[in-house]
């Protein structure tokens, strides 16, 4: 629902998942923007609230 609202949505990668079911699924419904390591998100997050 964020998605389709407009909402920027992130996806954490399989490279950095203990369990990648979650984001996978996401990634497979179209439902994220960006797919990326969890130590990169929350500097993204900060750019795009800038």
């Amino acid at each position: 629902e964020m998605f389709d609202a407009g909402a920027v949505t992130i996806a954490q990668d399989e490279a950095t998942c203990v369990v990648y079911g979650m984001p996978l699924e996401a990634v497979r419904k179209g439902g994220v923007n960006k797919v990326m390591p969890l130590p990169n998100i929350a500097a993204e997050v900060l750019r795009l609230c800038a």
